[in-house]
């Protein structure tokens, strides 16, 4: 069955970002729960891993609003990752109801920073959009009553 998601790339606290996130959504983590660099075979000639990137995220997925998936990793400067978070990415949600958006956006927002308040806007939309705690960007359009 095709899908879309978003992957999303953290530095180490991948497990405390999807916890917040699955607290926002609810429902539970999906593809037999969280796989960890741990969990993964020895690979030949490689260096040992450490136990601390042992403990890491290798990989979660959480479904969220629409169907959509949720999904991410921790990359650790340890494996030749750098992470940079930037302003190309947005996670857009279209919930529903003009109640959920709301009660979304409060949350996601919440130890983050509103970029534009819940407004109704001239393409007929409830808009509004964020940066959680995480320094992942969240775009919020109701186009419900």
């Amino acid at each position: 069955m095709a899908r879309t998601s978003t992957y999303l790339n953290f530095s180490g606290n991948t497990e405390q970002a999807f916890l917040f996130y699955r607290s926002v959504f609810g429902g539970e983590f999906g593809n037999d729960g969280i796989a960890r660099f741990g969990d993964m075979p020895a690979i030949d000639g490689a260096p040992p891993m450490s136990e601390k990137d042992k403990n890491l995220i290798m990989h979660i997925e959480l479904p969220i609003t629409g169907g959509h998936i949720l999904m991410g990793t921790d990359a650790p400067e340890s494996m030749g990752f750098h992470v940079n978070f930037g302003n190309n990415i947005y996670i857009n949600l279209e919930p529903d109801t003009r109640e959920e958006t709301l009660r979304l956006f409060n949350a996601l927002s919440e130890g983050g920073k509103v970029i534009q308040p819940m407004e109704d806007m001239f393409w007929g939309a409830y808009y509004g959009c964020c940066t959680d705690k995480f320094g992942v960007q969240w775009m919020f359009n109701n186009t419900q009553s």
